[in-house]
């Protein structure tokens, strides 16, 4: 395990609009405003045919193939995410949304794009102190976190 503390900076509320796509408008947003770093939670509506990474085709082997899921129909969704930077220092979003449709639910990442309908609500919180990269993992294709060495 890796771990590093700080502390909540800037409190930013969001309201995203309808045809708004996740995790672009986040990942911009984020950029716009220098949020290095931050956690991200999400209250709202995606549209029919939005995209989330439900799993790997198989849990262990040479290569990690997504499996992707397309909603059908207006969802109910939330989701919790964290905001790193990539190995060129802009602002990468990992979110995982659970979204629902009469008594049933999927829950994924969002990464393959989820389309806001209507409206959602986002709020980001700002982490200061913790310095972290999504670093490119040859293996799985994914930028993983890593944080760098602590200086004593």
């Amino acid at each position: 395990m890796q771990y590093r503390e700080g502390s909540i900076g800037r409190v930013f509320t969001l309201r995203l609009d309808e045809g708004e796509r996740l995790p672009d408008v986040i990942e911009e947003f984020a950029a716009e405003h220098e949020i290095q770093t931050g956690m991200v939670l999400i209250l709202g509506g995606a549209d029919d045919k939005s995209n989330l990474i439900v799993g790997p085709e198989e849990g262990h082997g040479d290569k990690i193939i997504p499996i992707t899921y397309i909603l059908s129909g207006v969802h109910e969704i939330m989701g919790v995410g964290t905001l790193f930077p990539n190995e060129s220092g802009n602002p990468v979003l990992h979110m995982h949304v659970a979204a629902g449709r009469e008594g049933n639910a999927s829950v994924g990442c969002s990464r393959a794009g989820v389309e806001i309908w209507l409206i959602a609500e986002v709020v980001i919180l700002e982490i200061n102190g913790v310095h972290g990269e999504r670093k490119l993992d040859r293996k799985s294709g994914f930028g993983l976190l890593h944080f760098p060495p602590t200086q004593e």
